[in-house]
């Protein structure tokens, strides 16, 4: 009935209801069925010959090669992302949960690798409400549990004062609470943030020592710029805690003096301009050789860069990021606009608090603390900070300070 294997082989692809992905042992993809082209947005045969990457979000490419390695070489069935969640990533860039069964298998003394992937948007959605319903159904509880204490209390006057003890310890009980909660994250962040980046830098150095020929040194030198990035992004974090420690211990001493706002511009550019992606353009603003102010350089620097560095971050690649500086009688206005994802309107309010992050940026590395830091160097000097965003289509971030600090 058929002429060809390979008609027998497509017909029973086609029949799996579940994406289907075969790898060759260089992570190249040999096969696909109809229901993952679909899954990941893509036309029939679209997918082949391209790198599994493609499917795979950005910031999970670092560990992906290890991890697919030491696979081949147990050569076992398994499930991925046992105890935590995995992502794909469709051809439009947008990311969704999935569940994908790994079954390796040799053909022709070839190794291959089946993947069985399943899309658990819905699921987790599903999931999400529940947790939402539940969430809902504690406070209610709360809530009448509390209304139900104070009616005794008013109808029981000689308890008022055990009320206003329990009340109290209520009160400490919950700030101690909040108080480890902070604990825990702060460590579980410290912990993802410093061990991502460190993975990258020892892969690369690793690589490192294999391209030893003349012609390898752009493998060489793309290995070098990821160690460095790496290490930039972690001194970074440790500045960003330092600088943390020192506003809530109120040991910070601001240093005031004249200076050219271009010298401080000139060098947030500068090191900007290192973390461009590929396309990316700052513009610099215009007439503004001119411009002094008297007050906190370094700050001023500070809070610049993060917010220079977060439109970068949070823009795709061939998008332009405009600085406009305006001086007027009693303050400079800083602008930062970027074209980028923005923030959800849901997450605007909690922008600027301490690990805050937007949903929609969750999957890329950041510690939630920048903003935090600015705002309250910021306020510090008198000034404010405060932004516009329309999600999947950019920020706005202006930073107002008073030309001439208070002593």
């Amino acid at each position: 009935m058929f002429q060809k294997d390979q008609d027998i082989f497509n017909i029973l692809l086609g029949s799996v209801s579940e994406g289907v992905i075969v790898v060759d042992e260089n992570q190249n993809i040999v096969e696909t069925n109809d229901s993952a082209e679909k899954m990941f947005g893509y036309n029939k045969g679209e997918l082949l010959k391209q790198p599994l990457n493609i499917l795979i979000p950005q910031n999970y490419h670092a560990n992906h090669g290890s991890h697919f390695k030491g696979f081949m070489k147990q050569k076992e069935r398994r499930r991925m992302g046992q105890g935590r969640d995995i992502y794909g990533v469709k051809k439009d860039g947008t990311t969704f949960p999935v569940e994908a069964g790994l079954n390796p298998f040799s053909i022709y003394k070839k190794d291959f690798v089946m993947a069985l992937v399943i899309d658990i948007s819905v699921r987790k959605e599903q999931e999400e409400k529940i947790q939402e319903l539940n969430t809902t159904l504690e406070e209610k509880v709360f809530h009448r549990t509390k209304e139900l204490n104070e009616t005794v209390g008013q109808l029981e006057v000689e308890n008022q004062k055990r009320i206003k003890a329990e009340k109290e310890a209520k009160s400490a009980l919950k700030k101690e609470q909040e108080l480890n909660e902070l604990k825990t994250k702060f460590l579980s962040l410290v912990s993802h943030e410093f061990k991502t980046p460190l993975t990258g830098i020892l892969t690369s150095t690793i690589l490192l020592g294999k391209y030893k020929l003349t012609e390898q040194q752009e493998k060489r030198d793309r290995h070098l710029k990821i160690i460095a990035d790496k290490v930039h992004y972690l001194n970074n974090i440790l500045n960003d805690f330092l600088s943390l420690e020192k506003l809530e211990k109120g040991k910070i001493n601001y240093k005031f003096s004249n200076f050219k706002i271009s010298k401080v511009l000139n060098e947030v550019v500068y090191n900007a301009n290192m973390l461009l992606k590929d396309g990316q353009q700052i513009n610099y603003p215009e007439n503004i050789d001119d411009i002094s102010l008297f007050q906190d350089e370094k700050i001023l620097e500070l809070g610049l860069s993060n917010l220079v560095n977060n439109a970068i971050k949070y823009s795709s690649e061939h998008t332009i990021i405009d600085i406009d500086i305006t001086q007027k009688k009693d303050v400079t206005i800083f602008k930062i606009k970027d074209n980028g994802i923005g923030i959800p309107e849901k997450d605007q309010k909690n922008i600027f608090n301490r690990y805050f992050r937007a949903e929609n940026v969750l999957l890329t590395q950041g510690t939630g603390i920048g903003l935090n830091i600015v705002k309250e160097h910021v306020g510090n000097l008198n000034g404010k900070i405060y932004f516009e965003s329309t999600e999947n289509q950019g920020t706005i971030f202006t930073i107002e300070l008073p030309n001439k600090a208070q002593l």
